[in-house]
């Protein structure tokens, strides 16, 4: 890993989609970039995370630590293929893997689906076996014990799901919550209690209404959306409880369908929260020094 005391804090959104799927030219589901206290954390692992990473200017061999807040697709689908693609291009430093129950049945699982290629290239280029420096810690409620950064979980509601955690990230300078996937959940605000940036799922009402009709099984889909996520104006009172100095929404749902666009998320948290709303994008990128 690269000199600690080089890296800026900044959280870049790689993927800010909603679900699993993807359309031409859209974004990308689930996963950021945070750097913080010289640490280069990877939060969840969604389609496209990867080639996010190297856009954001990140040296694939200099991954450090990786967070998983729940196992549903867009948000571990590519935790394996990148750690392997980092591998191709030189990693051979301790890289740890933060997931729930069930993170380690996946590595596990990869490493078996990509047996072949591992011993080969092991065997062929020399390479070290990325066996014997990826560790897995599959992680509950309370501190994650890391050295030099405060790191937390907190269980949201996300059903069907129950092992979905909110994470908070705090040094000294610097507080970033994650809220994960979840339903409306008045607990996170006191999680995310005076943090300089949290980041929160939304979901807008009409377009909850537009994805029903579009849908083939959309009555299910709906009653799922509304179980299993949050609307934005629930978003930003969530922030507004928590004292947050910032908002970013995030896993947009819809993300990327005609008619709706930035002045839709900013008309339905109007009211609910007076702090800076910022909507997310792919690449966007916030810097501590710039807040």
């Amino acid at each position: 890993m690269g000199d600690r005391k080089t890296i800026e804090d900044r959280l870049v959104l790689l993927g800010t989609k909603g679900g699993p799927a993807i359309r031409p030219g859209g974004p990308s589901p689930t996963s950021s970039l945070l750097e913080i206290g010289g640490r280069r954390c990877v939060i969840d692992c969604g389609l496209g995370v990867t080639r996010g990473l190297v856009e954001a200017g990140v040296t694939l061999k200099e991954l450090d630590l990786i967070f998983i807040t729940h196992l549903h697709s867009d948000h571990i689908l590519e935790l394996g293929p990148l750690i392997h693609t980092a591998w191709t291009t030189g990693l051979k430093t301790p890289v740890t893997v933060f997931g729930p129950s069930g993170t380690a049945a996946y590595w596990t699982g990869f490493l078996a689906s990509m047996r072949y290629d591992i011993d080969l290239r092991i065997a062929d280029e020399g390479r070290p076996d990325p066996r014997d420096f990826v560790t897995v810690v599959e992680y509950g409620e309370g501190p994650l014990g890391l050295e030099g950064l405060e790191v937390s979980a907190l269980r949201v509601k996300h059903p069907p799901v129950t092992e979905c955690f909110a994470l908070k990230f705090r040094t000294p300078d610097w507080c970033v919550v994650f809220s994960a996937d979840t339903t409306y959940f008045p607990p996170l605000a006191g999680f995310a209690s005076g943090c300089d940036v949290l980041v929160h799922e939304a979901m807008l009402a009409d377009g909850v209404d537009k994805i029903v009709e579009i849908t083939g099984n959309g009555e299910r889909l709906r009653t799922h959306l509304m179980d299993s996520h949050t609307l934005a104006p629930d978003a930003a009172r969530i922030a507004s409880a928590a004292g947050a100095k910032q908002l970013v929404l995030n896993h947009l749902i819809p993300a990327d369908l005609p008619g709706f666009d930035e002045k839709d998320w900013l008309a339905a948290t109007r009211g609910h929260y007076a702090g800076p709303i910022t909507i997310g994008r792919d690449g966007l990128t916030l810097t501590r020094s710039a807040q």
